[in-house]
C-alpha cells in the first residue's frame, strides 16, 4: 500500500485481541533528518511516512548560538533540540498520511546513526542545553562523522596492542576515532571541565528513547560495536588509567547502565512524550537500535552469508553468522547484535553518497549544470547517464573511496582521497564513474577480508536511496561477482524500527520471525555480467597497489598533508585554537563568513 492510502481492515493482526488492525511507528535519525513510518503489524504494509529535516544539519563551522565558537578542521557537530522535533513534527504528520486512529498505534521504535553521542546531565540533560555550557564545543553532540578525535584512537589502539587487551581482535584490532571511548577521552584532554560536568555519557540512540520513555536503557547493539563491549564488561579501570589517570573511572562513573537487549521494550510513553507524538501514553518504546542494523530484519537478511549494505552517505556492512572469527578492520563482531542466537558483524566505508555528493557540488562545470537544468534532471542523473555509455576501463581512472577517511579494514580517518589518471582529457563523467567504482572496490576489499578470515558473504543485499542508480548497482554487481538482492523499501531503517516495535509490542516472539511477515525484498535484482567483472579484476588490482601504498606501505603523505592543512589554518587565525576554557576561538575564516554562521 502506497504512502498516504486507506489502510485496510484485515483479519486479526498479530498483536491484536479484538480484530481491529494494530500499527507500530518506525522513527529513522539519519545524519540530515529524521524520518517517521507507520507500518502494520500484520503484514508490513507501510501506510503513510513524514520526514523533518533538521533545522541545523551538521555543525561544521561554527556553534549555533549568539556569537558561537568556530570549530577546528574534522569536527561534526548537532543539535538534540532538531532530534526532538522529529517526534513533535514527523510522527503526527506520518499517522495524519497513514489515515489511521493514533490509538491503534501499539508501540514505537527509533534507529540512530553511530556512534553518535552527546554529554548529558543526571537527568539526561544535554549539556549544551545548559546555558554555562553551550558556548564550549564539547558540550555538544558528536555526530558519527566527528574524526577530530583521531590522535586518541591512535593511543587506545597502540596501548590496547601493547597490553594484549583481549577485546582489540573482535574489533579487527582497531578502535575507531567515531567511537565512544576516542571521543569521551578528547573531551577529558581538551576541556576537563565539560568532562567533568558529564554525568551521563549517552548514545543518541538510548538518548532519543531516554526522551520517549523516560528510562535510560543503553542498548546491546552500540554498546557492542562502539563501546567497547564484549562478554559483559567493558575496558578494565587499569586500562583506562593507561591512557590517562583521569579516564580511569569513565565506565564507572559516565558510561556503564542497565543492557536492553534488540527487540524488547525500554519502557512505555511517558504523558509528555505522547503529547509530542499524538500517540497514545503507555504504548511499548522499543530499545535503541542502531539504523544499519536495524535494517537486516527489514531486508529479511538475517541468516548467516547475507550481507547488508546499508548505502548512504556513508556505507555500512551487517552480517549474521554462527562463526565467531576475528576479521581484520571490521567495525565489531558482538553477540546477538542484530538478530539473538547469531554473532553480528559490522564493517563500513566513511564516503560513499557524500563523496557523489561533494563532486556533483564542486566540480560540475557550468554547461553541465545548465544541460541537467534544460533536461528537467538532478547532476547525479546526467553524469550517470554519461558514465553509463562507457567500456569498464574507458576513463582511464583509478580512485580511493578515502574522502571522509577509511572506516574499514584500514580504520584510518587520517587518510584522504585520491583519483590517478587524470589528463586533460579527463571530463566529469569520467571521474564520476571513477569514484563510483571506487566505492565499489572498497565494498571488495571488506568481503574479501570476511571470506579469508572464514565468514564468507554468499549474498549482498543493497538498503538505502542509492540503489536507485542502476549503474552503481551494477557496478556493485561486476566487482563483487555477487548477486545483488534490494530491499523492497525505500525505508528500510524506518521498516526495521518499526519491526523492532512490533516485537517490543508483544505481536511477535523475536525479531526474524517478524522479519518473515514484515520484512520484504527483491533477490537477486542485479548479477554479474561475467564481461564486466573481468574488466573489473585488473582495475582492481590497481585500487588494491594504491590501497595498501598508502594505506599499509609507510607512505604517509595524506597524513602530512593534513597536518599542514591543520598548521596553516593555525597561522592563519586561532580558528582551531581550543582555550583553557573549552571555547575554540578566532576569526571566522572565508568559508565560515560565507555561510553567515549557518550549519553546513
Amino acid at each position: 500500500m502506497t504512502q498516504g492510502s486507506t489502510p485496510e481492515t484485515a483479519a486479526p493482526a498479530a498483536g491484536s485481541t479484538d480484530g481491529s488492525p494494530r500499527y507500530v511507528v518506525g522513527v529513522d535519525y539519519g545524519t540530515l533528518s529524521g524520518r517517521a513510518l507507520v507500518v502494520r503489524v500484520s503484514d508490513g504494509a507501510e501506510l503513510g511516512s513524514a520526514v523533518h529535516e533538521y533545522a541545523h544539519a551538521v555543525v561544521t563551522d561554527r556553534l549555533p548560538v549568539e556569537g558561537g565558537a568556530s570549530l577546528p578542521p574534522e569536527w561534526a557537530l548537532q543539535v538534540p533540540q532538531d532530534y526532538r522535533d522529529v517526534l513533535r513534527r514527523a510522527v503526527p504528520q506520518a499517522v495524519a498520511a497513514a489515515g489511521i486512529d493514533p490509538s491503534d498505534v501499539v508501540g514505537i521504535a527509533t534507529d540512530f546513526t553511530a556512534c553518535t553521542v552527546l554529554p548529558t546531565t543526571a537527568e539526561g540533560v544535554p549539556l549544551c542545553e545548559l546555558p554555562e555550557w553551550s558556548g564550549r564545543p564539547h558540550a555538544w553532540v558528536k555526530l558519527w562523522r566527528h574524526h577530530a578525535a583521531q590522535a586518541q584512537a591512535d593511543r587506545i589502539n597502540t596501548i590496547a596492542a601493547d597490553r594484549g587487551e583481549s577485546w582489540l581482535p573482535r574489533y579487527g584490532g582497531l578502535i575507531s576515532s567515531e567511537w565512544e571511548f576516542a571521543k569521551a577521552l578528547q573531551v577529558l584532554e581538551e576541556d576537563p571541565a565539560v568532562y567533568a560536568a558529564t554525568d551521563r555519557w549517552v548514545e543518541a540512540a538510548d538518548w532519543i528513547v531516554w526522551q520517549l520513555c523516560g528510562r535510560y536503557v543503553r542498548n546491546a547493539c552500540t554498546a557492542g560495536y562502539k563501546g567497547i563491549r564484549q562478554d559483559g564488561a567493558y575496558p578494565s579501570r587499569e586500562f583506562l588509567a593507561a591512557l590517562n589517570p583521569d579516564f580511569a573511572d569513565f565506565v564507572a562513573d559516565k558510561l556503564d547502565q542497565p543492557i536492553g537487549e534488540l527487540g524488547s521494550a525500554a519502557g512505555t510513553l511517558t504523558a509528555e512524550a505522547a503529547s509530542w507524538t499524538g500517540l497514545p501514553e503507555g504504548i511499548a518504546v522499543a530499545v535503541g537500535n542502531v539504523d544499519a542494523h536495524v535494517t537486516a530484519p527489514a531486508a529479511q537478511a538475517t541468516a548467516p552469508g547475507q550481507m547488508v549494505a546499508i548505502m548512504g552517505t556513508s556505507t555500512c556492512h551487517v552480517m549474521s553468522s554462527d562463526r565467531l572469527r576475528e576479521v581484520p578492520g571490521m567495525c565489531g563482531v558482538v553477540d546477538g547484535g542484530i538478530v539473538e542466537g547469531l554473532y553480528g558483524y559490522e564493517a563500513g566505508q566513511s564516503g560513499v553518497g557524500d563523496i557523489f555528493g561533494w563532486f556533483t557540488r564542486t566540480a560540475a562545470p557550468a554547461d553541465y549544470v545548465a544541460e541537467a537544468e534544460l533536461r528537467g534532471l538532478s547532476l547525479h542523473e546526467l553524469l550517470t547517464e554519461k558514465a553509463s555509455a562507457q567500456a569498464v576501463g574507458e576513463h582511464g581512472l583509478v580512485a580511493l573511496d578515502w574522502h571522509s577517511g577509511n572506516r574499514s579494514v584500514l580504520v584510518d580517518h587520517e587518510l584522504s582521497g585520491l583519483v590517478v589518471g587524470q589528463t586533460l582529457a579527463t571530463r566529469p563523467e569520467d571521474t564520476y564513474r571513477a569514484l563510483l567504482e571506487s566505492t565499489a572496490f572498497g565494498t571488495r576489499v571488506i568481503l574479501e577480508a570476511f571470506r579469508d578470515s572464514g565468514v564468507p558473504v554468499t549474498e549482498l543485499v543493497i538498503a538505502g536511496g542509492l540503489t536507485k542508480n542502476h549503474l552503481l548497482m551494477q557496478i556493485y554487481a561486476d566487482v563483487t561477482r555477487l548477486p545483488l538482492s534490494v530491499i523492497g523499501s525505500a525505508q528500510g531503517p524506518a521498516l526495521g524500527s518499526a519491526i523492532h516495535a512490533a516485537v517490543a509490542a508483544g505481536a511477535y516472539p523475536d525479531v526474524s520471525s517478524a522479519a518473515e511477515r514484515m520484512g520484504r525484498v527483491q533477490r537477486a535484482a542485479f548479477v554479474p555480467d561475467e564481461a564486466g567483472a573481468a574488466a573489473y579484476d585488473p582495475l582492481f588490482e590497481e585500487y588494491v597497489r594504491l590501497h595498501d601504498h598508502f594505506g599499509r606501505g609507510g607512505n604517509d603523505v595524506m597524513k602530512r598533508l593534513k597536518a599542514l592543512r591543520r598548521k596553516a589554518i593555525a597561522g592563519k587565525s586561532e580558528v582551531v585554537t581550543v582555550t583553557a576554557d573549552g571555547i575554540a576561538r578566532g576569526a571566522a575564516t572565508p568559508r565560515e563568513a560565507s555561510a553567515g554562521g549557518e550549519a553546513a
